[in-house]
């Protein structure tokens, strides 16, 4: 598995109604190995930010966060090839009219043949259950087959990390189970941001973050008792 380094990072944001700047994730120093990792805590607690920084939607204010060596700040590119992002909302990242467009499109760097890039599209479609909507416009799909297209599209790359921030939050049980199937089907090191406890406890590896910083890393079962705890006892 990849190592997913971060050095002290610090995440920092202004903040005029202070004056100044403020402080949204705490210098973090962790090393991660393992193929399954979750992260939970309440709203705000910094737990996206953290994610995030793993492919460089957020880059830290102070430290470092790299991906295998290669530095989130400095070579974003390269790593943004080896490390794929899921949004909540999959209409985040859903932009083109139909869905094997919306493939091609995430296709469009490392396949330059345009019916090659069909085919390959196509092909990554199916994978997902999702070859009779070919040609369905991306908004006449249902919640759980646009959250499959939005990963499709990610993975159709074949990226080594797929970070997944609340993948399963807009669904209903039924696509809540396939979504969550899928993803811990995969080969690729995955990196969930969740409020689903059943799901995260399927992980190797489970961070509780709260007020910025981890306050928790261990064990997933011993993970979402610390967290249950927590929250019963504010």
């Amino acid at each position: 598995m990849p190592e997913i380094r971060f050095e002290a990072a610090e995440v920092r944001v202004e903040s005029p109604d202070l004056g100044g700047s403020r402080t949204i994730l705490q210098p973090t120093t962790l090393s991660l190995t393992e193929q399954r990792i979750g992260i939970i805590g309440s709203n705000g607690s910094g737990k996206s930010t953290l994610a995030r920084l793993v492919n460089g939607l957020v880059l830290p204010s102070a430290g470092t966060v790299t991906v295998d060596g290669l530095d989130v700040a400095r070579r974003g590119a390269e790593v943004r090839r080896r490390v794929g992002f899921t949004f909540t909302d999959p209409a985040a990242q859903l932009v083109m009219p139909t869905c094997v467009e919306d493939v091609e499109l995430s296709l469009r760097r490392t396949v330059k043949d345009r019916v090659r890039r069909k085919q390959v599209a196509l092909e990554t479609l199916a994978r997902f259950g999702l070859a009779e909507r070919a040609e369905v416009s991306v908004h006449a799909l249902s919640g759980g087959q646009r959250q499959l297209l939005a990963l499709a599209g990610v993975l159709a790359i074949e990226p080594e990390v797929l970070v997944a921030d609340e993948p399963t939050t807009l669904l209903d049980l039924r696509n809540t189970r396939m979504v969550g199937d899928l993803l811990f089907s995969l080969p690729q090191q995955l990196v969930l941001v969740t409020h689903d406890l059943d799901l995260v406890r399927r992980c190797d590896r489970v961070l509780v973050v709260e007020d910025g910083r981890v306050c928790f890393d261990g064990d997933a079962d011993a993970a979402v008792k610390h967290y249950v705890r927590t929250v019963s006892e504010g």
